[in-house]
């Protein structure tokens, strides 16, 4: 790993109720991401709060197979950080309840960003908002029954440019009791594409004064963290496709929020340790070396981004089926091949185009929520964990 130029940003601890993170970065929930061995992976660069993958409230109450493993964290993980989703109040706080009550967690965050259809047509994620009394409801139930762990709530702007929640929204849940606030600043129609709308951080940042507000939106790197700190004068920040493939931007946030000279410029090697790494932990969390290959895959194109690795070596990779073929795999490269430089730096993972946003029948006709839209929505919600 190489140093380059200093950074200027020296901030102070970044308080969540109770706990207390020196460097102010979350970890951003993703579905099929963010399992314990990423998490634990992604600590062993850097610092900071790592969310857990999604977790369907419904699914956690009712002790599904799946949900419970994905809560299970490595006895290294020493702040346990769960999001959960639903759309139901008494769910949620049913799901909040268990957390707390057999000590599960000591963080919870509420999904209100996520803009994928299966979710946002039932209502969730980066729709619900805009029923704000259901909004309010479930908030304010998950807080109640957090009691000291601290509660937060992450988002997005809103459905689309028309139907913008997050002023809102966010004012309901300071109202509410959360910790903090995180947005990711685009709206559910906006995707992941284009440029995250950095003034919308700083807006809410000026509208929510007595809890932190976390922004997220195109950190590739810690430089453009510290730009967004800069621009928008947020709390603190939240990383999600910008870590793909590259655990080490945690290294790289920590120095920078520390005011050190440091960025990860890895070697090949370096590079094909890390994803032997990941794919080791996975073995561990599955609990099965043929399901961890068939989960590391997805990762390929992440972590050799820029690299001098062929075709046909990456869809070997792409392909792999034991530890043994991928060791095999990963000695066939130059361990000293260096950094890329730009051409491993930037965007990563799904960007698209914009969409429209897959709703509930007539979900836009009103901010309230009439009896049998609630009625629907609870008998709507998916029972998996995990997206």
């Amino acid at each position: 790993m190489n140093t380059s130029t200093p950074t200027q940003n020296l901030m102070a601890p970044l308080r969540i109720g109770d706990i207390e993170l020196d460097v102010p970065v979350v970890l951003a929930p993703m579905a099929g991401i963010t399992n314990t061995a990423f998490r634990r992976l992604c600590r062993e660069y850097g610092a900071g709060l790592y969310v857990s993958e999604m977790i369907t409230s419904r699914a956690l109450v009712e002790r599904t197979t799946e949900s419970m493993r994905l809560i299970t964290h490595h006895e290294t993980e020493k702040t346990r950080s769960i999001q959960l989703y639903g759309v139901d109040p008494k769910t949620v706080s049913e799901a909040v309840t268990m957390l707390v009550a057999e000590d599960r967690a000591d963080h919870i965050d509420l999904n209100f960003g996520c803009p994928v259809p299966k979710v946002t047509r039932k209502g969730g994620g980066a729709a619900l908002p805009w029923k704000i009394t259901l909004f309010r409801e479930i908030v304010e139930a998950a807080v109640s029954a957090a009691g000291t762990i601290p509660l937060t709530v992450k988002m997005r702007k809103g459905i689309d440019s028309d139907h913008l929640t997050y002023l809102e929204a966010g004012r309901v849940a300071e109202g509410a009791g959360v910790a903090a606030i995180a947005l990711h600043a685009r709206t559910a129609a906006d995707y992941y594409s284009g440029h995250a709308d950095w003034a919308a951080i700083e807006t809410l940042k000026n509208t929510i004064t007595s809890v932190p507000v976390l922004g997220n939106g195109d950190i590739w790197s810690a430089a453009d963290a510290l730009r967004m700190v800069d621009e928008t004068g947020c709390d603190g920040v939240v990383v999600g496709r910008g870590c793909l493939g590259r655990p080490w931007l945690f290294g790289d946030l920590a120095a920078a929020f520390r005011g050190d000279v440091l960025k990860a410029e890895p070697t090949l090697g370096q590079v094909a340790d890390a994803f032997r790494r990941h794919a080791e932990l996975l073995t561990e969390f599955f609990e099965s070396e043929e399901r961890a290959c068939r989960d590391i895959r997805k990762h390929v194109a992440w972590y050799f981004k820029g690299y001098p690795v062929g075709g046909d070596l990456r869809a070997s990779l792409a392909s792999v089926v034991s530890l043994e073929q991928l060791d095999e795999l990963l000695a066939t490269m130059d361990p000293d091949q260096p950094y890329p430089g730009i051409g491993a730096e930037g965007q990563r993972g799904r960007a698209g185009s914009p969409k429209k946003t897959s709703l509930p029948e007539r979900w836009l006709d009103s901010r309230e929520i009439a009896g049998a839209e609630r009625s629907n929505l609870t008998e709507g919600e998916g029972d998996t964990s995990g997206g």
